[in-house]
């Protein structure tokens, strides 16, 4: 019973806020701000009331947030979920399934598989394609990068995954000057080097210029961007990959 008024409380409390977002102002005000001094406590000895912990976040969080699901906000590249999406959230998180594989969760496998087959379609990608999904960008180029690595190596002989990174063929990385920075931060946490980064002129939309490309080589990863952050633009494919 407890659970069951824990959940409506907290339901009552998210609909609430969904509902007010949009004649809400985008960022919090001073006094919002100042409200989240309430969490910074002591660390608690024992275990706090369910529904004080519910309460909290409600009353000095919801204020303090961004209103980035409301019709006025404009910042970065984040934008509101539909209420469908929120809804689907609630019952994937009501069901906490581990999807790393079928014998742990059979419903969160198969809907993965689905999905990943919609992308392909979408995408005209080949159906023997392997997809995944990832948090976001950062780690998205994370993939990205590893998983070109262990390619253009293979093509030498060399098993980057067995062997490491100390004594391989050096792999040259190819960007526009407008890249985002969540690639050059995975450029650096895959030993890459971010200032050894060739980076190629861009025209007024951030798009890479196929003029001022470099010549390219076996061991060469040229990462294209599909939708640059201020213009939206995509550096123009056909012409840099043909």
């Amino acid at each position: 019973m407890m659970d069951e008024v824990l959940f409506d409380d907290a339901h009552e409390r998210a609909s609430r806020y969904v509902g007010e977002i949009f004649g809400r102002r985008v960022f919090p005000d001073a006094e919002a701000l100042s409200g989240l001094a309430a969490f910074d406590e002591a660390l608690p000895d024992r275990p706090t009331d369910a529904l004080a912990t519910i309460r909290l976040l409600d009353t000095a969080g919801s204020p303090a947030t961004v209103a980035t699901t409301g019709g006025r906000y404009f910042g970065f590249v984040t934008g509101g979920s539909l209420p469908v999406a929120t809804a689907a959230e609630w019952i994937a998180t009501g069901w906490d399934q581990n999807g790393a594989m079928p014998v742990m969760s059979p419903a969160a496998t198969a809907i993965e598989a689905v999905a990943g087959r919609w992308v392909r379609e979408i995408l005209g990608l080949p159906g023997d394609a392997v997809t995944g999904f990832v948090s976001g960008a950062s780690m998205g180029n994370l993939v990205g990068l590893a998983a070109a690595r262990t390619h253009l190596l293979k093509r030498t002989g060399y098993d980057v995954e067995a062997q490491g990174m100390f004594g391989a063929p050096p792999i040259r990385i190819v960007a526009g000057g407008e890249v985002h920075s969540s690639l050059m931060k995975m450029v650096g946490i895959l030993g890459f080097g971010r200032d050894r980064v060739e980076l190629v002129a861009t025209d007024d939309q951030g798009r890479m210029r196929p003029d001022r490309l470099p010549a390219l080589d076996a061991l060469t990863m040229l990462c294209l961007q599909a939708g640059n952050v201020n213009s939206g633009a995509f550096d123009p494919f056909p012409e840099l990959i043909g």
